[in-house]
């Protein structure tokens, strides 16, 4: 995708089969039009904070959401979260994290952090495209964000 276009949507998945799984979702109901892919957590950061191979981008035309893995190789979600959340230029994009850990701690924190939504990823594929859809249109088509 082109660095210069403002992208609706930043996945951030490590796992190839997941990310796969999130597009075809994303692709069936139209949405994958507007999507960028980074797989570890200084990706991410990168790609948010406009630094390294994403400084051409501009941070004033931020995702409009961020689907993020808590897993993630060189950076956690969870790090990645609060760097988002921590920071005046980006605390205020939608941060969906869409994970497999159902675990407690992980939940707390993640809403803690200030994460939007916390979405165990479903194991069965209808499920899990029926739950992106909905996450799809929801931030993208009813939520409103500022400015």
């Amino acid at each position: 995708m082109s660095e210069t276009k403002n992208e609706h949507i930043l996945l951030v998945e490590d796992n190839p089969n997941d990310e796969e799984l999130t597009l075809r979702a994303l692709h069936k109901h139209n949405l994958t039009n507007s999507i960028h892919v980074v797989r570890d957590g200084a990706q991410a950061l990168e790609y948010i904070f406009c630094k390294g191979e994403y400084a051409d981008r501009n941070i004033a035309k931020p995702p409009k959401v961020i689907l993020l893995d808590l897993k993630l190789p060189k950076v956690s979600g969870l790090e990645v979260l609060e760097q988002i959340k921590t920071d005046i230029r980006t605390q205020s994009i939608p941060v969906v994290v869409l994970t497999s850990s159902d675990q407690h701690p992980d939940i707390q924190k993640s809403y803690n952090l200030g994460a939007n939504s916390y979405i165990v990823k479903p194991i069965d594929f209808e499920q899990f495209t029926e739950s992106v859809r909905q996450i799809g249109l929801y931030w993208l088509l009813l939520n409103q964000p500022i400015g």
